[in-house]
């Protein structure tokens, strides 16, 4: 199991101490808002689709993640009629991760990637459980990801190296939001009044992106391969675990 699926499962184990909050109206229908702040898992890998890097591996890939910290607010709707929420959250980070594995032989070749805010939109169902209410959200997910693959190269001239150089060929940067999926589990209970305690857990994945290398085709992609733009593939995902303080509001 990775750290990430332990943080999540972790989530409603952790959570139960809550049940010694006094018994009141968290699962009360109205509008909510709130704030929260955690631990975040950014889990980032690239793979080199035709062994241009790690030369003759096709899908060769390099796993390169980050832990830190997010925190940002949260607004969400509860429905009187059904055990339903609807809410949309925003947090922002700063995490950022590199690896030189894409290319372990040289070593001059490094993959890295860097987020700095995330958003959701997530529909739930709850469950009254004792003093607490206990949740599952789903939706969609979005983030501002930059991802790179810099190649660097130096050349001998009278038998001196030269000082190291982007190679902007055989590189790769992208900065872009990128939209993915969200599900979660938590447990809140009320705290006084109508303040509301809660510890979440969520996963974001937003996919594959596709990028390419020797951008000029003067070189092979892999051994016996054609000459062209070779293809990479970046995925990046993020583990959530945050503690948010909640204000609900009559309508």
């Amino acid at each position: 199991m990775t750290a990430t699926k332990k943080r999540v499962a972790l989530c409603l184990s952790a959570a139960l101490a809550v049940s010694c909050f006094p018994s009141a109206s968290n699962a009360a229908s109205g509008f909510y808002a709130g704030i929260f702040a955690g631990a975040a898992d950014a889990r980032n890998r690239i793979i080199d689709v035709d062994g241009f890097s790690k030369w003759g591996e096709p899908g060769f890939a390099a796993d390169y993640d980050d832990p830190g910290f997010v925190g940002g607010a949260l607004v969400g709707m509860k429905f009187e009629a059904l055990p339903v929420r609807i809410e949309i959250d925003a947090g922002s980070a700063d995490l950022s991760a590199a690896t030189k594995g894409v290319d372990p032989d040289d070593g001059d070749e490094t993959a890295a990637s860097k987020l700095r805010w995330f958003a959701t939109a997530r529909a739930g169902i709850e469950h009254a459980l004792g003093p607490a209410t206990i949740f599952a959200a789903a939706g969609l997910a979005a983030a501002q990801i930059e991802s790179s693959l810099t190649d660097l190269d130096r050349r001998l001239v009278d038998g001196v190296p030269t000082p190291w150089r982007m190679d902007p060929d055989d590189s790769f940067r992208d900065r872009s939001t990128k939209i993915g999926w969200v599900v979660g589990i938590g447990i809140e209970a009320a705290l006084a009044d109508a303040w509301t305690l809660r510890l979440e857990g969520s996963y974001l994945d937003f996919g594959r992106s596709a990028h390419t290398l020797n951008h000029s085709a003067n070189n092979r992609c892999g051994p016996g391969g054609e000459r062209r733009a070779c293809a990479y593939r970046v995925e990046n995902r993020l583990g959530l675990l945050r503690l948010a303080i909640i204000r609900r509001f009559a309508l």
